[in-house]
């Protein structure tokens, strides 16, 4: 009973973040609509989150375990949950800014937390895998539940409106919740426990010393890259349906939940096949195949009418194909985060936890910047484009990884 409750806990935490994080995309295109700002300046917004994600992590990652995983996830918590209520009095494109570097400061805790908890709840590395993609794919019920919250708060008569500042009173009260379950719950973290000789310095040391290992190296460049694919997809595809597409901007945000939901769908499929598949020809095909999709669907693009869109019934069918990709890429960033720390003892879990949220953050902040500048300066198609390079660079990461760790094993 205590496991399940703790378990439930990190669903709950992770989806308040979901919602928070994955925002970005939103808030870069009424940030453009209400702040004025261009589509390079409003790209900044990816790095406050992913930058503060990084830092946090890098400092914090070699504490973790003497704070203690609950205590972290508490401390995140708390910290959004006031700076949530205090958003709506504010309206300005620096106050956003802040906004996502306090969320991303917090979610650096709650992932570097969640990640070494699901060590201690599980029994075998199947174990592990699969309950790494149930939490993720309930990270993307977040991101779905996420844009029809904001759409719902936007007017399109007056897009100028500040009115859906309020949407964060909502997410307030959910990260308020999320923080009374935590603390309802209990955690045995004594396994965890180091010797008094081992410094927090010596700690911090160790975390370079993962660097070393050559599988640690390389999967650091599986995670970096497929993080630069996600992320450019899900914080410019709101943009991209608003400016390409031609759907007003609350439908803009709606439909930018179909890449949520497939990721979401794709995630929960993982769980379950991922126990019988080998996850390296898993993943191969999967970024094969959203490659392809990637091809069939953005020169759709090029075939929208120009007619007035209200709706979901009259939208083009771009808008459903391309975030369909969401389903063939959702196993990859569970199963080899699953596939590096299954590897490491669980004492070590928190320190690498710590290197996969840095170079993920890095990730996205680079990949949603050069997405940026490609759509101001070349056109949303072109920038959709240029995600085939990292997937092609991706099974060529996944194919080293896969052939270290086997020598290793071997």
């Amino acid at each position: 009973m205590q496991n399940w409750r703790i378990k439930a806990s990190l669903f709950l935490n992770y989806f308040v973040f979901a919602i928070l994080l994955n925002s970005v995309g939103t808030v870069i295109l009424q940030a453009q609509n209400n702040f004025g700002v261009t589509q390079t300046s409003a790209s900044i917004l990816e790095a406050f989150k992913d930058l503060s994600i990084a830092i946090v992590s890098f400092l914090i990652s070699s504490y973790i375990v003497r704070i203690g995983y609950k205590r972290s996830m508490l401390i995140a918590l708390g910290f959004v949950t006031l700076v949530c209520f205090a958003m709506p009095f504010t309206a300005s494109f620096l106050m956003t800014k802040l906004l996502f570097a306090a969320v991303g400061s917090s979610f650096a805790l709650i992932k570097m937390s969640v990640y070494s908890t699901i060590g201690l709840v599980t029994k075998d590395e199947k174990e592990h895998i699969s309950l790494m993609n149930f939490i993720e794919s309930f990270f993307m019920v977040g991101i779905l539940t996420g844009y029809f919250i904001f759409s719902s708060f936007v007017d399109n008569n007056n897009p100028q409106s500040t009115s859906w500042l309020k949407v964060y009173y909502l997410l307030g009260a959910l990260s308020l919740i999320a923080f009374l379950l935590l603390l309802s719950s209990s955690l045995d973290e004594s396994s965890l426990q180091t010797k008094e000789s081992e410094s927090a310095t010596s700690d911090f040391f160790s975390m370079f010393g993962l660097l070393a290992s050559p599988l640690v190296l390389i999967f650091i460049f599986c995670a970096f890259f497929y993080v630069l694919i996600e992320q450019s997809m899900m914080s410019w595809l709101p943009t991209y349906n608003n400016k390409v597409l031609l759907l007003p901007a609350a439908l803009s945000i709606q439909m930018s939940s179909i890449l949520a939901g497939s990721t979401a769908l794709g995630r929960f499929l993982a769980g379950i096949v991922l126990k019988k598949m080998n996850w390296y020809i898993t993943l191969c095909i999967c970024i094969v195949l959203a490659a392809a999709l990637l091809l069939l669907a953005v020169p759709l693009a090029e075939k929208t009418t120009g007619h007035i869109i209200t709706g979901w019934s009259d939208a083009p069918l771009a808008a459903f194909i391309f975030p369909l990709i969401g389903i063939l890429i959702a196993p990859i960033y569970p199963a080899i985060n699953s596939e590096i720390l299954s590897t490491l003892p669980k004492q070590k879990h928190g320190l690498m936890s710590g290197l996969i949220i840095v170079f993920s953050a890095l990730g996205g902040t680079i990949g949603s910047r050069i997405t940026g500048t490609i759509f101001e300066n070349y056109g949303g198609q072109k920038a959709f484009y240029f995600i085939l390079i990292p997937m092609f660079i991706l099974i060529v990461c996944l194919s080293i990884f896969r052939r270290i760790q086997i020598k290793l094993k071997a």
